[in-house]
């Protein structure tokens, strides 16, 4: 069997290029050469507070941006992840092998619960076992995710190992998958901080649903440097290079020949075809959106079709891990 590439993204706001870029652009081309199943993570998003009609309605805008984004119901299974009640049931028992020390280790948790610490809850603490529950399920062995979802994956391998050292071979042992340019597009207004739904200024990133002006505006106002000169270094260059990463995936262009095209131009003309070339990538998408939109019956059909494949698989695999650990009569 090929390898079975799994993802999701939680359904807390509307999806943004940074989203595509890191993720459903890879999906779109994955989905050609490997069986692909990708959910929406509601259960990851109440590790905080979230409007419980906000958040249903949230998981068909989702649904419906996958598709938009070129995600094939004929290729790959979509499917919204508190619809498989094994990825609790596995998360719990997976929880159960996990030591307080490896999770103390998860950088994101520590980031996330310093901005509030007394109120972090235990879902976030345990976010990461959650997320091994979703992969192991279903014997996948390669995951798309951005660098700072590698710690994630690396504690899912070490939770596969462990549990088939204790109990005998049940997981497969995933892979990462990583994208050598943009697996983390970074804010248009701060290039050290990851573009992000929740960001406090909306000047941070381009969403799915901006309109032509609005983008245009948000890429004029971009933080770039004082050099006036488009050339890609990471480390000197932050906030050119990661508009000269969005402008690749928009046009295409590799990097020694985007320098090339803005050769001896200022910053404004670089931004403005950084702009223009956004709102045609996002334009098809955005046509899309608009046909699920106004025919939620097909959208809740390729759900449901999602759910029952994915249901079947977990409750396969679920069989053998209870009889494994001991559960049940």
């Amino acid at each position: 069997m090929q390898d079975l590439v799994l993802s999701g993204v939680k359904p807390t706001n509307i999806l943004h290029i940074g989203n595509y870029i890191g993720a459903l652009k890879q999906w779109h081309e994955i989905q050609h050469s490997h069986p692909c199943l990708f959910f929406i993570a509601d259960l990851h998003a109440i590790t905080v507070p979230q409007d419980p009609k906000v958040l249903r309605e949230n998981n068909l805008k989702i649904a419906a941006m996958y598709l938009a984004a070129g995600i094939d119901p004929k290729r790959s299974h979509i499917f919204i992840q508190s619809d498989v009640r094994e990825h609790a049931e596995l998360g719990w028992i997976l929880g159960t092998i996990a030591k307080m020390g490896e999770m103390e280790r998860m950088t994101q948790y520590k980031d996330k619960a310093k901005k509030g610490s007394e109120n972090a809850g235990v879902g976030l603490f345990t976010y990461p076992v959650l997320m091994a529950a979703d992969i192991l399920l279903y014997d996948t062995t390669a995951v798309p995710v951005g660098e700072d979802q590698v710690q994630h994956l690396e504690l899912t391998r070490v939770l596969a190992r462990r549990f088939n050292e204790t109990f005998g071979e049940t997981f497969k042992v995933p892979q990462a998958l990583i994208q050598k340019v943009g697996a983390r597009i970074m804010g248009l207004d701060d290039p050290t901080i990851k573009m992000s739904k929740s960001a406090s200024s909306v000047a941070n990133y381009i969403a799915f649903t901006d309109e032509p002006d609005v983008i245009r505006k948000k890429f004029a106002k971009a933080v770039t440097d004082s050099e006036a000169r488009v050339a890609y270094d990471i480390e000197a260059k932050p906030a050119v290079s990661n508009l000269m990463t969005i402008y690749h995936h928009a046009t295409g262009k590799m990097m020694p020949e985007i320098e090339k095209e803005f050769a001896g131009k200022g910053y404004g003309d670089f931004k403005s075809a950084v702009a223009e070339a956004v709102i045609v990538m996002l334009a098809p998408i955005q046509a899309k959106m608009k046909t699920y939109e106004q025919d939620p019956g097909e959208l809740m059909k390729i759900l449901d079709a999602g759910r029952d494949f994915a249901r079947e698989m977990a409750e396969s695999k679920m069989k053998i891990v209870r009889e494994k650990v001991g559960l049940g009569r």
